[in-house]
C-alpha cells in the first residue's frame, strides 16, 4: 500500500466527510422529510388551534403595524426574533411582551448556513438568549434558523442554549417581490390544517423592500379563515407540543 497516497485521500475526504455531517440534518428543510420523520419539528400540535409566528424582527419600522393589528384581532402570536435586533429596539421587545405575545429566537443576525461553525452557533444563540431574557424578563424556549436550514452545529447550538427547534407547516412566501395578500394567503392555504404551525414574517430585513405591508394586510383574512374552519389560533406555547424540558417560558419567567 502506498502510504503517501492513502494519507492523502484521508486528507482529502475528511473535509467532506465533516461538511456532510454539518449538512445532512438541513434535510429536515424539505416539508415531506419532516412532516414523516419529525412532525414536531414541522410545527404539528392540538388539530383545534393553529399557531402563527413571525421571524426576523422586532423592526422599529413595521412590527408596531402588526402589534396593533393581533391586538385589533384578538391574537398572540410567537415572535422569533434576532437578538442583534432585541439589543437595538429593547423598547419594542419589553412591548411585544406586555401585550402578551411570546417571544422565541431565530439568531443573533443572518449567517450561511453552510460551513460548520460550532463555537460561533453556540455562542449567537447564547447570546439570543440572553439579549431576550435580560430585555423582556423572560426565557425563550423556541429556536427557528435563519432560513430554516438546521444543520448539525445549529442544532447543537440550540441544545446547549436550551432552545428547541421548530421549522413550520406552512409559509405564505411573503418575503418576496411579487408577494401581495392573495398570494400569501394563498400559499398558507396549501398546508393549513388543524394543528399546523403558519410562518410568516413582521420585518423586511432579509426580505424584498416592503414585502412585510402584504403579509400585514393578510392577517384579517388568515384569522377569519381559521376562525371559519374552528380553528384558534395563537402562539406556540399553546399549540400542545411535547412538553418542554424546562420550564415553558412566560411572562414573569427567569
Amino acid at each position: 500500500m502506498n502510504r503517501p497516497r492513502v494519507l492523502a485521500a484521508l486528507a482529502t475526504a475528511a473535509p467532506a466527510a465533516v461538511a456532510a455531517a454539518h449538512i445532512i440534518p438541513a434535510a429536515s428543510w424539505l416539508p415531506a422529510v419532516r412532516s414523516v420523520l419529525r412532525p414536531a419539528l414541522d410545527g404539528r400540535g392540538r388539530a383545534d388551534h393553529i399557531a402563527l409566528t413571525f421571524d426576523d424582527g422586532p423592526d422599529a419600522r413595521s412590527t408596531p403595524h402588526f402589534l396593533r393589528e393581533l391586538d385589533r384581532l384578538g391574537v398572540r402570536a410567537t415572535f422569533f426574533l434576532e437578538g442583534a435586533a432585541v439589543r437595538r429596539h429593547p423598547a419594542l421587545v419589553r412591548r411585544m411582551a406586555a401585550e402578551g405575545h411570546e417571544l422565541a429566537v431565530h439568531c443573533w443576525e443572518h449567517q450561511p448556513p453552510w460551513l460548520p461553525r460550532p463555537v460561533a452557533d453556540r455562542a449567537d444563540l447564547e447570546r439570543a438568549v440572553a439579549a431576550v431574557r435580560e430585555t423582556a424578563g423572560m426565557t425563550p424556549y423556541w429556536y427557528r434558523p435563519p432560513y430554516g436550514v438546521l444543520t448539525a452545529t445549529r442544532w447543537w447550538g440550540a441544545r446547549r442554549a436550551g432552545l428547541r427547534p421548530v421549522l413550520w407547516t406552512a409559509w405564505g412566501r411573503d418575503w418576496r417581490a411579487d408577494a401581495d395578500p392573495d398570494s400569501v394567503l394563498a400559499k398558507v392555504s396549501e398546508r393549513l390544517t388543524g394543528g399546523a404551525t403558519v410562518l410568516l414574517h413582521d420585518s423586511d430585513r432579509n426580505s424584498a423592500p416592503s414585502s412585510w405591508r402584504a403579509t400585514l394586510a393578510t392577517l384579517p383574512h388568515l384569522i377569519t379563515l381559521c376562525r371559519y374552519a374552528g380553528w384558534t389560533v395563537g402562539p406556540l406555547a399553546d399549540h400542545g407540543l411535547a412538553p418542554p424540558l424546562r420550564e415553558r417560558p412566560g411572562r414573569g419567567s427567569p
